[in-house]
């Protein structure tokens, strides 16, 4: 068995959690904080309050990923009973069809739900348009603070 570079395993597990961004229920900022714990606890190169940085910025990323859903129906004047019942839904389809099959689910049952709930065709879809918008922005956002965890750690291991 060849031996891993430390630097090696960190840099897999920080384009893993990119990756994972994409991905809903698995938590990509996890994934590359792991990565740099790693990489700090085998190495010791890191500084303490560089990889406490690194640290807060991951479980930033976490919390933000596990309520996005949340509050983007929220936002979108969805009741919690349809924010529950559309996060089941998520889960549930993100194993049927993957990705896209949770992005859909959350939408349809926004949509179904809130049409359902006020009788309003344009209120439902509002509501599940904003939903969807929250949804795929929290992506970027997700993916753009698991890209600057990498690039973070690349500089100061590398300058």
């Amino acid at each position: 068995m060849l031996p891993l570079d430390p630097i090696v395993v960190a840099i897999i597990l920080l384009l893993v959690g990119i990756a994972a961004s994409f991905v809903p229920l698995i938590p990509g900022g996890a994934v590359s904080t792991l990565g740099i714990a790693y990489y700090w606890v085998v190495t010791g190169d890191l500084g303490t309050i560089a990889f406490l940085g690194f640290v807060i910025l991951g479980v930033f990323t976490v919390v933000f990923d596990l309520l996005e859903s949340a509050l983007s129906a929220q936002i979108g004047g969805a009741s919690m009973r349809t924010t529950v019942v559309a996060a089941v839904a998520a889960i549930g389809l993100l194993f049927v069809l993957g990705p896209l099959g949770a992005l859909l689910g959350v939408v349809g049952v926004v949509f179904s739900l809130e049409y359902l709930r006020h009788g309003d065709v344009r209120r439902g879809a509002r509501t599940a348009a904003v939903t969807a918008i929250g949804m795929l922005a929290s992506t970027a956002i997700q993916v753009l603070l698991t890209v600057s965890m990498l690039v973070g750690f690349l500089l100061l291991v590398w300058i």
